[in-house]
């Protein structure tokens, strides 16, 4: 798993289109943060966007290594220009209140939350990419949401959504029908 998620990310190195579905992975995690507090989600964009491309050639915003013990290590880098004063994040009532939960003091530790969501966004694109692959990471969790939507609950979301998936008829009206079938086997009525 390790050496595949380092391959990926050579690829974003050395590839600007590679790079670009990184970078917007990235974005998509840091982006929510930008928005949820309040801050100017496009300027925040814009300067990651640019940053990736200070050598000439736009490249990934995130690097990853393994340590003397094989273990990942990743890391990122780019510009986050946020703030706690001011605009948005100080009068509107849901900014406040994601700032609050993130329990941030600075524009710093809220930069670095922001940019740490990103890694971890891309850390998880990374990984289905190395795994499973993204579209059958992404089947996946849109059968666990079509399971939820059906009103299935814990444990039997995870047996419903995989016997989708399997059976690849994914809908709400299949996960209504194997919820009723695992009702009626709990019932004794088969």
């Amino acid at each position: 798993m390790v050496d595949g998620i380092l391959l990926a990310a050579e690829l974003a190195q050395v590839d600007p289109y590679r790079a670009a579905t990184h970078n917007k992975g990235i974005m998509n995690g840091a982006t929510a943060v930008v928005l949820a507090t309040g801050n100017d989600t496009r300027a925040v964009e814009a300067g990651a966007h640019a940053y990736a491309s200070i050598g000439g050639q736009y490249r990934s915003l995130t690097r990853y290594e393994k340590n003397r013990d094989g273990d990942l290590v990743g890391s990122i880098e780019m510009p986050v220009a946020v703030g706690l004063v001011g605009g948005a994040t100080r009068v509107h009532p849901v900014a406040r209140a994601a700032v609050k939960m993130l329990g941030v003091k600075s524009a710093d530790e809220l930069s670095r939350i922001i940019a740490a969501v990103g890694l971890c966004q891309n850390f998880a694109a990374l990984r289905a990419l190395a795994s499973e692959g993204i579209q059958r990471g992404h089947m996946s969790l849109h059968a666990k949401n079509v399971a939820v939507q059906a009103g299935a609950k814990c444990d039997m979301i995870e047996i419903i959504a995989a016997r989708m998936a399997a059976e690849r008829r994914i809908s709400v009206g299949r996960a209504a029908e194997l919820m009723a079938e695992m009702d009626d086997k709990a019932k004794g009525n088969n």
